[in-house]
C-alpha cells in the first residue's frame, strides 16, 4: 500500500470519528439535572443551608483541586453523563454566579444536596425543594430561548436527556428519622409512603413533558443500607449493610421502573428510561477487588463513619490519603472512582439508547 493511499485512509477514519463525535452531541445537546447531593455540583453553596461541601477535603481531586460544592473528591456521575453524551466534562450549577446562559445551554444542574421527592424532606436542611427546581428550569428554559431563539431553544429541550437523581433522602433523612420523630411515619406505612413519592415523581415527569421534555431519565435508590453511615448504627448486626433499607430501595426502585414503564404509554413521543444504579453499587461493595477498591464498609474522609459536609474537615488526620482505593468518599457520598464506574454502567445500560 502507497503512502498516499495510508493518508487518505487515516483521512477517512478521522473524518468519521468526526462524524460520530458529531452525531452523538447532535442527538442530545443537553443534559438537564434534577434532584439531591448526588447530582448538586454547588446549588447550596448559593442558599442559607449547613448542606454544604464547599470546602477542603471536597474536591481535593477534581479539576484545580477546587472544592465546588460536589459531594465527592472529584466529579458526580452527571459529569461522566455529560462527557460520555460528548459534551462538556463538567455539568454547571444553576445557581452558581460564576456561569451563565452560555455554560448552561449543553448542561445544567438545579440540584439540591438534602432534597427529596417529598417537599419535608427539603424542609430538614432547608434545601431546594422538587417544585422550586422546576421553577428555576421554567427561568432556564426563558433564558434558553432569548440566548438561542424559541425554535432552536425549544429543539434543545426536546433533545436534551433530563435526569432525576432523588429519594435516599426521603428515606433516611425524613421517614427513619427518630430525632424528632418523622411525621410521614406516623402518616404511612413505608409502601404507602414510597407510593406517595411515587406519585410525585409521576406528576414531575408530566410537568417535565409539558415543558417539551421528551427524553427524561428516572434515577433509582442505590443500596442505601450499605451507606457507611448506616453501617456504623448497625452496631448489632456487627455494622454490616441494613438489609431492611436495602429492601425498601428495592421495593421502590421496582415501583419506579413500573412508573416508567406506564408513562411511556400515557404519554406519546416521550422516551422515558429507569436508571438503576443499585445492582452495581451493590456489586462493588460484595466485590471490591474486582473494581480494583480496598475499602466498602467506611469512608475516605475522617473517621470514615459518621462524618459529611462540616464534619468532612481537611485537618483531619484520619482522612485517606488515597481516595480511589474506597468506594465512599463521605459517610453518604461515593468517591470519584466509585461515581465513574456507576456512570459508565448505566450508559451502557439504560442511556446507550439516546445516543
Amino acid at each position: 500500500m502507497t503512502h498516499s493511499h495510508i493518508s487518505f485512509l487515516l483521512q477517512t477514519q478521522l473524518l468519521l470519528v468526526l462524524l460520530i463525535v458529531i452525531k452523538v452531541a447532535a442527538k442530545v445537546p443537553a443534559v438537564i439535572v434534577f434532584g439531591d447531593s448526588s447530582v448538586d455540583a454547588g446549588n447550596n453553596n448559593q442558599i442559607p443551608t449547613i448542606a454544604r461541601s464547599n470546602f477542603q477535603p471536597y474536591g481535593r481531586d477534581f479539576s484545580g483541586g477546587k472544592p465546588t460544592g460536589r459531594f465527592s473528591n472529584g466529579r458526580i456521575p452527571t459529569d461522566f453523563i455529560s462527557t460520555a453524551f460528548g459534551l462538556k466534562p463538567t455539568v454547571p450549577a444553576y445557581l452558581d454566579p460564576s456561569y451563565n446562559i452560555s455554560d448552561f445551554a449543553t448542561g445544567v444542574t438545579f440540584a439540591s444536596a438534602g432534597t427529596g421527592y417529598d417537599t419535608a424532606t427539603s424542609d430538614v436542611l432547608s434545601v431546594i425543594p422538587l417544585w422550586k427546581q422546576l421553577d428555576y428550569y421554567k427561568e432556564y428554559q426563558n433564558k434558553l430561548r432569548a440566548y438561542r431563539g424559541g425554535n432552536e431553544a425549544d429543539e434543545t429541550i426536546k433533545e436534551a436527556l433530563h435526569m432525576t437523581s432523588l429519594g435516599t433522602n426521603d428515606f433516611l433523612e425524613n421517614y427513619y428519622t427518630s430525632f424528632p420523630p418523622s411525621s410521614r411515619s406516623s402518616q404511612y406505612t413505608i409502601s404507602q409512603y414510597q407510593d406517595f413519592l411515587i406519585g410525585i415523581a409521576g406528576n414531575f415527569v408530566k410537568e417535565l413533558y409539558k415543558l417539551g421534555a421528551r427524553k427524561i431519565s428516572l434515577g433509582g435508590l442505590p443500596p442505601m443500607g450499605c451507606l457507611p453511615l448506616e453501617r456504623t448504627s448497625n452496631v448489632m448486626g456487627g455494622n454490616d449493610c441494613i438489609s431492611r433499607y436495602n429492601d425498601v430501595a428495592l421495593e421502590f426502585n421496582n415501583k419506579l421502573k413500573s412508573l416508567t414503564v406506564s408513562l411511556n404509554k400515557e404519554l406519546p413521543g416521550s422516551k422515558l428510561v429507569f436508571s438503576n444504579p443499585y445492582y452495581i453499587f451493590l456489586h462493588m461493595i460484595r466485590r471490591p477487588s474486582s473494581y480494583g477498591f480496598q475499602v466498602t464498609a467506611v469512608a475516605c474522609c475522617a473517621t470514615g463513619m459518621f462524618e459529611m459536609g462540616y464534619a468532612c474537615n481537611r485537618n483531619n488526620l484520619f482522612t485517606c490519603t488515597d481516595a480511589s482505593k474506597y468506594i465512599f468518599w463521605d459517610s453518604f457520598h461515593p468517591t470519584e472512582k466509585a461515581n465513574h464506574i456507576v456512570s459508565d454502567y448505566l450508559v451502557k445500560s439504560a442511556l446507550a439508547q439516546f445516543l
